[in-house]
């Protein structure tokens, strides 16, 4: 039937003028021909590329001990959640204890500096003594003040606490919200100021970095939007490198996610699509759909004799698909497949026996 049907296209005059190969419903159900509506599409692939992901530096912060001792406990792990706040580690300290005496002590000679000063100013407006002496004790009390403030700030950067009770007990709390990416302390050990014992990361925002080959870095823009393989997540090129790799010649393009939790994770690799918006109306066809003749590009179209062959512009082309901009309403049917049939009768090509 199928043998019969082609030799009825290959004998079936064609309208040249209207480039129309007449077909009845029958013999296009017959042949095999899918038809479809064309998918039109807002943003046009620019291309393919492999792509690291990172987190940005203002979002990691490295917890160190403030001063040096004994870790008495440890009470995060890698990956655990921890809010800002949460208390990270117990340190042991004897340090903390000097610093506690000092700021007393500091405390203990404002309140003594202050007291003489009021007594002098005093003295001085009755006449007793002279006004030389209550700059002198106002210089102390001055002086008094500035050590207390210094004390303080030594104290609760080192995470002590001014109630006025000694402790060498030092607590050292999370700075952010976020995860443990790293555990750098073992509990029992002994520390040194500033040692390092968590890196804590917020990745709710994260960073992809997308070698692109420097032959294609002039079609890469900053906005184009970058589409994830196998996710939903889609971010925007923020960043275009200004120098290129000598190990691979590529340029590094920056793309930020947001609301990336759990669905990529940092130091993976993955592969993305970059895409620009279009400035053209355009279409998505497989590339069954598609014929060529003569260097030019076409697509038939169903009407009410069969299908018409219509003239198209092909954008790009990926594995089995193809984008395409010509002149369409977007509500016209095509044949999705089989025009290779079609182009061969549009042509007045092949033989029975092909």
């Amino acid at each position: 039937m199928k043998r019969f049907l082609f030799l009825f296209l290959l004998n079936t005059p064609i309208f040249a003028a209207e480039q129309t190969v007449p077909l009845t419903a029958e013999h296009i159900e017959n042949l095999g021909i899918v038809q479809g509506k064309l998918t039109r599409i807002t943003e046009i692939p620019v291309l393919f590329a492999p792509a690291n992901v990172l987190i940005p530096p203002n979002n990691e912060y490295v917890v160190s001990a403030s001063q040096s001792g004994i870790i008495n406990q440890l009470n995060a792990a890698l990956g655990d959640e921890v809010k800002k706040g949460d208390v990270l580690a117990q340190i042991d300290s004897p340090n903390l204890l000097s610093l506690q005496s000092n700021y007393l002590k500091a405390n203990s000679a404002l309140q003594l500096a202050n007291s003489a000063y009021k007594r002098d100013k005093t003295l001085s407006k009755e006449g007793i003594i002279a006004d030389r002496r209550v700059q002198e004790t106002q210089s102390e009390f001055n002086a008094a003040s500035l050590n207390l403030e210094e004390a303080k700030h030594l104290l609760e950067i080192s995470g002590g606490s001014v109630s006025g009770q000694l402790s060498s007990h030092l607590t050292i709390r999370s700075p952010i919200s976020g995860v443990v990416i790293e555990r750098m302390a073992v509990a029992g050990t002994r520390i040194d100021n500033t040692q390092p014992l968590y890196r804590v990361a917020d990745l709710h925002t994260l960073w992809l970095e997308i070698e692109i080959p420097q032959e294609r870095i002039t079609d890469v823009k900053i906005g184009d939007l970058v589409t994830i393989t196998d996710t939903r997540l889609n971010a925007e090129i923020s960043l275009l490198g200004q120098s290129v790799n000598v190990q691979n010649q590529t340029v590094l393009a920056r793309a930020v996610v947001k609301n990336a939790t759990k669905l990529i994770r940092a130091g993976q690799k993955l592969n993305v699509q970059i895409s620009q918006v279009s400035k053209q109306i355009a279409y998505k066809i497989p590339n069954t759909a598609m014929a060529q003749n003569d260097g030019k590009a076409f697509v038939f179209v169903r009407n009410a004799n069969g299908f018409f062959v219509k003239p198209v512009t092909q954008i790009s082309k990926k594995d089995d698909e193809s984008i395409i901009s010509g002149d369409f309403t977007g509500d016209e049917i095509i044949a999705l497949k089989g025009s290779a049939v079609l182009k061969s009768s549009w042509l007045g090509l092949g033989s029975a026996e092909e």
